[in-house]
């Protein structure tokens, strides 16, 4: 079994957190499910009590699980665990501002990676609206072809599809007339031709 000077201070702190709490040890045991002996063994410093005996202890004691861990020895200083852990070892502060100070900091620190983590997700999004933007400007000029393409192959083309040319020369129809049908004499014509076959007889 390990003395307590293998283990870290993490019994003591737990005793002082469940004083500043006024809970009695028994409490706080049923409250972390774990057996009375065996809590007064933790904060006597008797017994090292595992990473899930200890999420229990911080949640019954409304504490940070890092702070816990850091105390523990489970943790190092990474990743804003250093933060914790000089609030968890200042003599200066009072435990209720330990507590108070260590879940501020939590709060802020799951809050700017929620923030990161929308930002992201927008950028993403807006680098894909770019990238369809830049899809559909390369499309335009081959389309652009086409058209033209087209025209010079059939020739201008009114709004409705229809050739210029055919347009133009159904107009020209109607305003001149249908045209006399082939072999067909007008009536004047007739009369001219009546009118020089008398004076030949007479």
């Amino acid at each position: 079994m390990a003395t307590p000077k293998d283990l870290p201070d993490v019994g003591g702190f737990i005793r002082d957190l469940r004083r500043n709490a006024k809970i009695s040890l028994r409490q706080l045991a049923e409250q972390a499910g774990v057996s009375n002996p065996y809590l007064s063994q933790i904060e006597r410093g008797l017994r090292k009590p595992s990473a899930e005996v200890l999420q229990q202890l911080a949640s019954a004691l409304r504490v940070s699980t890092p702070a816990m861990y850091l105390r523990a020895g489970l943790l190092d200083d990474k990743e804003g665990h250093g933060v914790l852990a000089a609030i968890a070892v200042d003599a200066d502060l009072t435990m209720a501002q330990k507590q108070s100070l260590s879940q501020i900091y939590e709060t802020f620190r799951r809050e700017n990676t929620r923030l990161a983590e929308a930002q992201a997700e927008a950028d993403a999004v807006q680098a894909g609206a770019g990238a369809a933007q830049a899809d559909q400007a390369a499309d335009q000029p081959a389309s652009q072809a086409a058209d033209l393409a087209n025209v010079a192959a059939t020739g201008p083309t009114t709004v409705g599809g229809t050739p210029t040319e055919a347009v133009l020369e159904s107009v020209a129809v109607t305003e001149a007339g249908t045209a006399p049908a082939p072999g067909s004499t007008s009536i004047p014509q007739k009369k001219k031709a009546a009118e020089a076959a008398e004076e030949e007889t007479s």
